[in-house]
């Protein structure tokens, strides 16, 4: 799957990410990861939580036993942002979660986020999915995005991830 947009002679498009991307991935990661979270969460809390989610062998895990799909973003033909989405039980293939999606810094508020975005729930209706589900945490900036997207919380959760807690706002969207 390939959705394209060319525009101010850049392309710009989204591709599905198989195990031989997850360097770009990682990169992408490396450029996000501390930038999104360095004000609500603690330095430790922020490097653990990364060794956890980030290594090859993590993300591999991800695609291969886990059952998330990545998508990668290309502007210019370098990777710029990714996400990741997966069924939320084996059972419905009704709803669907929203795993990961991150843009380069440098390039957040470009309509960027909005693709990748809008890539994943095309993908996920064309599953049979009726519902997008994904967690953003309380204190992230993200969640006016996510509300601009068509999202709205509809749960608080609290998650131990090793010695620390995620404390989450669940949100969704039905997909029509």
């Amino acid at each position: 799957m390939i959705d394209m947009i060319t525009s101010n002679l850049t392309e710009v498009y989204v591709k599905r990410a198989t195990t031989e991307d997850i360097a770009d991935i990682l990169d992408i990661a490396k450029a996000t990861w501390e930038p999104t979270y360095r004000e609500i969460l603690s330095k430790t809390q922020l490097d653990f939580m990364y060794d956890e989610i980030y290594t090859p062998s993590s993300l591999e895990k991800q695609m291969n036993e886990e059952e998330h799909t990545f998508l990668l973003l290309y502007k210019s033909g370098l990777p710029v942002g990714y996400a990741s989405y997966g069924a939320k039980s084996k059972e419905d293939n009704k709803a669907y979660k929203l795993h990961k999606l991150y843009i380069r810094p440098d390039l957040q508020g470009g309509g960027f986020g909005r693709m990748l975005l809008n890539s994943v729930e095309k993908e996920v209706r064309q599953l049979g999915a009726t519902v997008l589900e994904l967690n953003v945490n309380r204190y992230n900036p993200a969640i006016r995005f996510y509300e601009r997207c068509g999202y709205y919380q509809y749960k608080e959760e609290d998650m131990p991830i090793g010695e620390f807690w995620m404390n989450d706002f669940l949100m969704r969207k039905v997909l029509r």
